[in-house]
């Protein structure tokens, strides 16, 4: 099996997808840090293309920064100073070539992830 990662992210507070949600993939190596990917969400909450297709991937510890804050805003979610959520890093490990998914559950004030299929 060939590894790739995707993701997809759900607006728990309006009860529906998070579109136009700005997210971006690093690789970490160490104390370096590598930007490999800037995607947005689509209508649906996920990105038009994997985050890391089969061609690019390799096993590793990486980030997912996600822009709640942005996508709150734009959402007309009133803002407190500063927000309590602004950019939500999930960092993860993927070790073996398979598909990898890492979904994020949003709301202004919680958010969580698991490992999904």
């Amino acid at each position: 099996m060939t590894g790739y990662l995707t993701t997809h992210v759900l607006d728990t507070a309006r009860g529906c997808p998070a579109e136009g949600l700005k997210i971006e993939l690093y690789k970490l190596s160490g104390d370096d840090r590598v930007l490999l990917k800037t995607l947005t969400t689509n209508d649906d909450g996920r990105t038009d293309e994997q985050i890391l297709p089969a061609a690019e991937f390799e096993t590793g510890t990486y980030e997912l920064l996600f822009y709640a804050g942005a996508y709150l805003d734009a959402c007309g979610v009133p803002p407190e100073e500063p927000r309590f959520l602004d950019v939500i890093p999930i960092r993860f490990g993927m070790s073996e070539p398979s598909h990898y998914h890492v979904p994020l559950l949003l709301s202004p004030f919680s958010y969580s992830t698991y490992r999904g299929s």
